[in-house]
């Protein structure tokens, strides 16, 4: 996998809709791991403790593996609410996410059909009003500039779509630049245009770039 979409970081989209009288409200944020998963969870049930359930769902991406998914139904009947949940999720194309759906029961039963529909239609809702992000696999090579040009070198590489990722200030300024797999071709001839043949790109890996 060189890329994918996940949720912007720092946000927290919440949606609510009510079913026969029983309340769904939906929260999603950022998950990249077990513990960030948990701690989201965790933290619907503390605002919302009346609550009879909090169901979840989530998927986050792991180096060279398969992502990790994991469901709670939490109390509704077994596969009403965290897979269909998950399989939403799963449609949506996003990793790293983490949903809570927090249902406030209002007496009438939905039965397991209702459920299920109730729960990934809250779901639906919500994921379609997360504002995503990129995160891809790139190339990481360094340059470095003298003080005096690097400024305006920087703006023309981003100006013409190069991600300068670091900025280190020593004797000379020496810029991080991420670029696709195989882009290095380009950045080295743009570096020559702009500096007069002065500035060459040197390897330092590769890296996940938002």
């Amino acid at each position: 996998m060189e890329s994918y979409q996940r949720p912007a970081a720092n946000q927290v989209v919440e949606h609510e809709i009510e079913i026969k009288r029983s309340r769904f409200i939906t929260l999603v944020a950022r998950a990249t791991n077990e513990q960030e998963a948990r701690e989201f969870i965790d933290a619907a049930r503390t605002r919302f403790p009346d609550a009879r359930h909090h169901c979840s769902a989530y998927i986050y991406h792991v180096e060279d593996s398969n992502p990790v998914e994991r469901s709670s139904d939490d109390g509704e009947p077994s596969g009403t609410a965290g897979k269909p949940m998950l399989d939403v999720v799963k449609g949506s194309g996003m990793l790293d996410i983490c949903v809570v759906v927090v249902r406030y029961f209002g007496g009438i039963k939905l039965g397991a059909g209702g459920l299920v529909h109730a729960y990934s239609g809250a779901v639906s809702e919500t994921v379609e009003k997360v504002r995503t992000v990129t995160r891809a696999k790139k190339e990481l090579y360094t340059v470095e500039l003298s003080h005096a040009d690097a400024g305006k070198i920087e703006a023309e590489l981003r100006g013409r779509g190069f991600d300068v990722v670091d900025t280190d200030y020593g004797a000379q300024v020496t810029y991080t630049v991420a670029v696709a797999p195989g882009g290095r071709a380009g950045l080295d001839a743009e570096l020559a245009a702009l500096s007069q043949g002065g500035a060459q790109s040197r390897k330092a890996g590769i890296s996940w770039v938002e």
